[in-house]
C-alpha cells in the first residue's frame, strides 16, 4: 500500500511539474562522415502530438525560424545553409500574413561542413521555436560540439565562416529587410533595446533590489495558481450545457409524447406491483444515461486526447462543423427531417418485446434514442462539436451525461409520481415553435466555426463586421418569429398559423430583437462584450472608430519594475514572443476592450518581455540551470531564462502581476479569449496590491 501512495505522489509531483514547464520536442545530435572531406551535422527531432516546430528561412517578420549558430569553427568550414528534412507543412496565417512552414512529429535539420585541415573543432547549435494551438516555446538551443581528427581534407574557400554568432544573426536580420528606413529602424532598435537592458542606474535599482527581482517565485505562484479551479469550472460548464440541452430535447415532439405512454406501459407492467414498475422505470432512466454516455467516450475514444485539443483551431473540422450544423439547423425550420433507417428502429423494438428482465428495459432505451433521433440529433450533434472543442479530454463524456440526464430524469419522477403526468403540458405546437428557436441558433453558431476555418487560410470572407451582420439578421428573424410576424412551414402543422404567439414567445422575441439592436454599434469597433468570445478579433474589423491600443510602457524588466516603484503601481509582466500567434491573438480580441485597456495602462505598469529578441547583450551572460552552465547570449535568452527560472514557466503567453519586490499579486494567465474573466484577473491582483500597501 505505500509503494502504491508513494508512486501516485511521485506521478502528481511529476504532472504539477509538466502543468508550467513544457518540454514538447526532443532533439539528438550527430556528427554524420562518410571518410570523405564533407561531413554532416544531423539535429533529429522528436515532437509531441498537436506541437509543430517551424522550418528554416521564415524572414525576420515571422515567428522563430530554425537556425544553425557558430561558437567555434576550428579545421572545418560550413557548405551551403541548414536544411530541414522531414514532411514540411505549409499554411497561411493571417496574423503574420505570410506562409507559415512548420513540422509535426518529427523533424531534421541538416548542415553541411567541410574539413580543411588534420584536426577540427565544432562548438555550434541549433536554434527553433515551436509552438502549439494555445502556447510558444521560447527560442531553444541544441548544443553541438565535437573534436577529433578529420577522415579527409579540403582547401579552405571561405574565410569569414568563423564569424561570431552574433554577426551572423545581424547580417540575416539586415538582409531580410528590403529597404533602407528598415535597416535604419533595426539598426535603432537594436541600440535602444541594448541601451534599455543594460542601462539600469543605481540611483534606481540597488544590487539588493535587483537580486530580490531575480528571486524564484515558483512555490508562490503555484499555491496562487492553485486556488483557481478552472478545470472544474470548464466541466461544469459542459456538464450544465449538455443538461440544458437535454431539457431542450425532452420538449421537441419526438419526446414529450413519449413520457406518458413510456411511464404508462411501466406500471401496467407491474400491475399490483407499484415498487417493480418503479424499479424498471428508474431503470430505463439509467439505460438511455448509459447509452449517451457510451456515446461520449466513443468520441473521445475515436479521436483521441490530443486531436480533440486539436479541433477547436483545425480549420477542416471546422468546416465541417459548420456545415453540420447548418445541416441541423434547416432541418428543425422543416425543410426536411434527419431520420435513421427505420428498420433499425423495427429491429430493436422487435428485439426489445421478445425479450425480458433488464435487457428488455435497455433495448426499449435504445428504440427511444433511434425513434427520437430527427429531433435529439442535431442537438446531440451541437453539443459534441461544442465539447469536443473544449479542450477538454473527458468533454464529450461529461457533456453526454448532462444530456442523457436530463431526458432520462422525466421519465422516472413521472413513474414515482404518477400524478404530476395530469398537470404536465400536452403536446402541441409549442414544440415545433422550440424547434424553429434551435434552428436558429445552430444556425448562428455554425459561423462561429466558419470564423476559425477563415482566419486560419486568411480568406476575409467573414471578418468580425460581416459576422456581426449576418448575426443581426440571424437574431433579428428569431425575434420576428417569437413574436408572430415570420412563420415557417412547419407551423401549419397541428395548430392555427394566425393565431397570436404566447406572451412568454413575445418577451423572448423582443429579447431577441434588442440583442441584434446591441450589436449594430458592433459594425463601426464597438467591443460588444456579449459576442466577444464568438466573433473574430478586433483586427479583422475594416472599418473601426475605435483606434486605441495598448503599447508596453517598457521592454525591460529591471527598468520597468524600477519605473512601477517610482510610481507607487504594481507591473504586470507580460511574457510574449514576435513570432507568438496567441500573444497577438490576446492583444487583438482581449486588451481592446475599454476596461481591460484602462487597467493596463492607468492602474499597472505594463512591461512586454520578448523571449524571441534576437538583440545580444552587451555582454553574454553565464547562468547554471539544472546543474548544467549555459550562455545567455541575446536579450531574448535573458528574458526566457527570467520566466523559467523566477516562475517555473516556459510557454507564452504568460501573465503575472507582481509587486514592487517581484512577488506575484495572482496566479499566472495563459491563453484564453475571455474579457470577463481577465478583467478579474487583473483586478485581483491591484486589490491585493493595495491591501498590502495600507
Amino acid at each position: 500500500m505505500k509503494k502504491i501512495v508513494s508512486l501516485a505522489i511521485m506521478m502528481l509531483i511529476a504532472v504539477m511539474a509538466q502543468a508550467q514547464m513544457l518540454n514538447p520536442v526532443k532533439f539528438s545530435s550527430q556528427l554524420k562522415t562518410n571518410g570523405t572531406a564533407e561531413a554532416e551535422i544531423i539535429f533529429s527531432g522528436t515532437i509531441s502530438s498537436g506541437w509543430h516546430v517551424y522550418s528554416t528561412g521564415l524572414g525576420a517578420d515571422g515567428p522563430i525560424s530554425a537556425t544553425f549558430n557558430v561558437n567555434k569553427l576550428d579545421g572545418v568550414e560550413l557548405v551551403g545553409k541548414l536544411t530541414p528534412r522531414g514532411s514540411e507543412i505549409s499554411n497561411y496565417d493571417k496574423l503574420f500574413d505570410m506562409k507559415l512552414r512548420y513540422f509535426e512529429h518529427s523533424v531534421q535539420f541538416v548542415q553541411k561542413v567541410k574539413f580543411t585541415k588534420p584536426n577540427y573543432n565544432i562548438s555550434a547549435y541549433l536554434e527553433y521555436g515551436a509552438c502549439n494551438d494555445k502556447n510558444c516555446l521560447p527560442p531553444t538551443s541544441v548544443d553541438f560540439s565535437k573534436s577529433g581528427k578529420s577522415p579527409a581534407t579540403a582547401a579552405s574557400t571561405s574565410k569569414t565562416n568563423t564569424a561570431s554568432s552574433s554577426d551572423n544573426k545581424a547580417l540575416l536580420l539586415a538582409a531580410a529587410s528590403g529597404s533602407p528606413e528598415a535597416k535604419a529602424a533595426l539598426a535603432k532598435l537594436k541600440a535602444d533595446s541594448i541601451s534599455k537592458a543594460d542601462s539600469i542606474t543605481s540611483t534606481s535599482l540597488s544590487s539588493a533590489d535587483k537580486t530580490s527581482l531575480w528571486k524564484p517565485v515558483i512555490g508562490q505562484l503555484r499555491q496562487q495558481n492553485g486556488n483557481s479551479d478552472s478545470n472544474n469550472q470548464s466541466w461544469t460548464y459542459i456538464f450544465f450545457m449538455g443538461f440544458l440541452g437535454g431539457l431542450l430535447a425532452l420538449f421537441t415532439p419526438c419526446v414529450w409524447p413519449i413520457i406518458p405512454m413510456t411511464v404508462s406501459f411501466f406500471l401496467k407492467r407491474a400491475k399490483d406491483n407499484k415498487k417493480k414498475g418503479i424499479r424498471d422505470a428508474i431503470t430505463y432512466g439509467i439505460s438511455i444515461v448509459v447509452i449517451y454516455l457510451a456515446l461520449g467516450l466513443a468520441v473521445t475514444g475515436l479521436f483521441g486526447a490530443s486531436a480533440l485539443n486539436a479541433l477547436a483551431t483545425n480549420a477542416v473540422f471546422n468546416i465541417l462543423f459548420c456545415l453540420l450544423l447548418i445541416l441541423f439547423a434547416v432541418s428543425f425550420f422543416g425543410w426536411f427531417e434527419i431520420r435513421l433507417p427505420e428498420k433499425w428502429g423495427n429491429a430493436v423494438d422487435t428485439k426489445a418485446t421478445s425479450t425480458t428482465g433488464l435487457l428488455s428495459i435497455f433495448l426499449m432505451a435504445f428504440t427511444l434514442t433511434l425513434v427520437s433521433f430527427s429531433c435529439t440529433g442535431p442537438i446531440i450533434g451541437f453539443l459534441l462539436v461544442d465539447f469536443a472543442t473544449s479542450g477538454s479530454i473527458l468533454g464529450p463524456a461529461i457533456g453526454m451525461f448532462g444530456f442523457a440526464l436530463a431526458l432520462a430524469l422525466p421519465f422516472t419522477l413521472f413513474a414515482m409520481f404518477p400524478s404530476w403526468l395530469k398537470s404536465a403540458p400536452r403536446s402541441g405546437s409549442w414544440m415545433n415553435t422550440i424547434k424553429v428557436v434551435l434552428g436558429f441558433i445552430e444556425l448562428a453558431f455554425s459561423l462561429k466555426f466558419f470564423s476559425v476555418a477563415d482566419l486560419a487560410y486568411g480568406w476575409h470572407i467573414l471578418d468580425r463586421e460581416v459576422f456581426l451582420s449576418l448575426w443581426i439578421v440571424i437574431f433579428g428573424a428569431l425575434g420576428l418569429y417569437l413574436i408572430g410576424k415570420l412563420k415557417f412551414q412547419s407551423d401549419e402543422v397541428g395548430g392555427d398559423i394566425n393565431k397570436p404567439m404566447p406572451v412568454p414567445c413575445i418577451m423572448l422575441g423582443l429579447c431577441s430583437l434588442a440583442f441584434a439592436i446591441y450589436m449594430i454599434p458592433g459594425l463601426w469597433g464597438a467591443p460588444c462584450k456579449a459576442v466577444s468570445a464568438f466573433a473574430p478579433p478586433m483586427n479583422t474589423q475594416d472599418f473601426n472608430l475605435d483606434t486605441k491600443e495598448i503599447k508596453a510602457q517598457y521592454t525591460d524588466y529591471e527598468a520597468g519594475m524600477a519605473a512601477a516603484k517610482a510610481a507607487g503601481k504594481p507591473a504586470l509582466l507580460d511574457f510574449t514572443g514576435f513570432g507568438c500567434v496567441n500573444c497577438r491573438k490576446m492583444e487583438a480580441s482581449v486588451w481592446t476592450d475599454p476596461q481591460v485597456a484602462e487597467k493596463i495602462s492607468k492602474e499597472y505598469i505594463l512591461i512586454s518581455l520578448f523571449v524571441d529578441d534576437k538583440t545580444p547583450l552587451s555582454k553574454p551572460m553565464i547562468i547554471t540551470e539544472n546543474g548544467q552552465k549555459r550562455t545567455l547570449r541575446t536579450i531574448g535568452d535573458k528574458w526566457s531564462y527570467l520566466q523559467r527560472s523566477k516562475f517555473g514557466a516556459n510557454a507564452q503567453p504568460f501573465y503575472v502581476p507582481v509587486d514592487n519586490e517581484g512577488n506575484p499579486l495572482n496566479g499566472s494567465y495563459s491563453y484564453k479569449e475571455d474579457i470577463p474573466d481577465y478583467t478579474a484577473f487583473l483586478q485581483k491582483g491591484l486589490d491585493k496590491y493595495h491591501n498590502a500597501r495600507q
